[in-house]
């Protein structure tokens, strides 16, 4: 009998357990992704500010494409990819594409140093208060939205680039 309650016992608690985290799973991609935005659907327009206290309104660079990137300093994927986007912008912002890397709620002081190291000249609009990444339905990072001269997104996709995928995504949205 002794037995028979310390297995019933320790079922129900397991149970409890497995229903709080899928809770817990469920509430938090839920109140992260607010509205997901896919290939096909417009960008919706953001004003931030980059770190050199400038405003960057996405609506600015209609006309031109946008590699719109989500990321974070912690982020290694992310710290493998800046070299190659430093790169291809150089090369490609003469051609009419723009990266605007959203660095996702950190310090001016976090990213300032982490740009400095990779030599980062595009734009870095800071969204400390996660309203961008919630806006464009962001879940892990790094996610890049390409966005064409029109505003329409062309693609999106959270895996880490390599510089070959960053050139074709260049080339998909040059105006």
């Amino acid at each position: 009998m002794l037995k028979k309650n310390r297995l019933w016992f320790r079922s129900a608690l397991l149970a409890i357990l497995v229903v709080a985290v899928g809770y817990t799973i469920y509430n938090s991609m839920n109140e992260e992704s607010g509205t997901y935005i896919s290939k096909g659907d417009t960008a919706p327009n953001f004003v931030l500010t980059d770190l050199n206290g400038k405003q960057v309104e996405l609506e600015d660079y209609r006309g031109k494409g946008v590699f719109l990137n989500f990321w974070g300093t912690w982020c290694k994927p992310c710290e493998r990819e800046m070299p190659y986007m430093q790169r291809q912008y150089e090369k490609y912002k003469e051609q009419g594409v723009e990266i605007l890397a959203v660095n996702v709620s950190e310090t001016n002081v976090s990213v300032k140093n982490f740009a400095d190291r990779y030599r980062m000249s595009f734009p870095i609009p800071m969204d400390k208060q996660r309203e961008v990444t919630k806006a464009f339905g962001i879940g892990p990072i790094p996610t890049t939205i390409l966005i064409d001269k029109n505003g329409k997104v062309v693609e999106r996709t959270s895996e880490s680039l390599s510089e070959k995928k960053i050139i074709s995504f260049m080339e998909k949205i040059k105006p």
